[in-house]
């Protein structure tokens, strides 16, 4: 009885400390392979031996192993019909764990790429992108989400086989951010799964555009490549200079020197001869006239020609051509009639 008693209770205890079958997971990637995993519990103990098939397919020993700390933990295996049930065996010595999945609706695509974006003419921003799967372009839908600034996302679902998006007139002083992800659309056989979302595309209040995707290969190589040139361009330039210094010397040029007030303008010719001295004219003799009163020359003895100015040369002949004489002048007796009419 008490032996009886000892087989239950150890039978109990077996079945407490029993080890729990790892849970297998499997999942169509872009609808290429099929990956299946088997630690989402935890890293498993034990390297199991992983065994798959389609329906009406023989059962196919894992070639590609997934490995965390050599220890395995899930396999890659060609993709079949999804539409058919896939069974899957981990095997461990004794331990033998089956399972039953259907792949319909586990599939998960990569995200889209090319992410570019445009300023239309008329004047709508588009947004356009590449898909990566095999998937027939009717199939595939997509989600985008955007947001202006640093407000919230937006999110916007496209209808399957678009491929572009177009925010209306947007503004010149806002920065636009955008990206995309996509699944497998009901027509084809819906799927649980969203890609995960894309590279953001980016279209700034300097309207300029870029995409990390894109730049983050070619940016390094223009920053090499810009470097390298700038470096061969300051060598020839300092190789350039050394030999004109050696073959060419620098003479200091003379500094003018003018003799010349001349020399700091500039005149015409018939100026310059206007200023020369021109020794060659005549002198031109200046007399002054006095004016005399009626009663002197009325004087006592009736002489008209006693009184003369003082400063007056008659005896110097008038030129008619002479320009500086304007009338002769002599000592002839003037009548006392003249006199009267030049004093009236």
């Amino acid at each position: 009885m008490m032996l009886r008693r000892s087989l239950v209770l150890l039978s109990l205890i077996g079945h407490v400390f029993a080890k729990k079958p790892p849970d297998v997971d499997c999942l169509v990637v872009n609808l290429n392979y099929v990956s299946c995993t088997w630690n989402k519990t935890g890293t498993p103990e034990v390297n199991y031996t992983f065994y798959s098939n389609f329906a009406s397919e023989q059962q196919k020993i894992c070639n590609d192993y997934l490995l965390k700390n050599n220890v395995k933990i899930g396999c890659n295996r060609p993709i079949g019909d999804r539409f058919k049930r896939f069974f899957t065996q981990l095997v461990h010595g004794k331990d033998v764990f089956n399972h039953q999945h259907y792949l319909k609706q586990q599939v998960k695509l990569n995200p889209p790429n090319n992410l570019t974006v445009l300023n239309g003419s008329d004047s709508n921003l588009w947004f356009y992108w590449n898909r990566t799967s095999p998937t027939p372009l009717h199939c595939v839908e997509s989600e985008v989400r955007f947001k202006t600034n640093n407000n919230n996302w937006e999110h916007s679902k496209i209808s399957p086989g678009t491929r572009k998006y177009c925010i209306n007139l947007p503004s010149s002083s806002s920065r636009y951010e955008l990206q995309v992800r996509n699944r497998i659309d009901n027509s084809c056989g819906e799927s649980l799964f969203w890609s995960d979302w894309s590279e953001p595309v980016v279209w700034g209040s300097n309207n300029t555009t870029y995409s990390n995707d894109s730049m983050s290969v070619w940016t390094p190589v223009l920053y090499v490549v810009g470097a390298i040139s700038l470096i061969l361009l300051v060598m020839l330039l300092l190789h350039h200079e050394r030999i004109r210094i050696i073959l060419v010397p620098v003479v200091p040029k003379p500094s003018p020197v003018l003799h010349d007030i001349e020399d700091w303008f500039q005149f015409s010719k018939s100026l310059k001869e206007n200023f020369k001295a021109n020794y060659n004219e005549r002198a031109c003799p200046v007399r002054e006239y006095n004016y005399v009163s009626q009663s002197d020359v009325m004087s006592s003895d009736g002489s008209t020609c006693s009184v003369t100015t003082d400063q007056t040369d008659c005896s110097v002949e008038h030129d008619p051509e002479d320009p500086c004489v304007p009338f002769s002048s002599t000592n002839c007796p003037v009548s006392s009639e003249e006199v009267q009419k030049v004093s009236v």
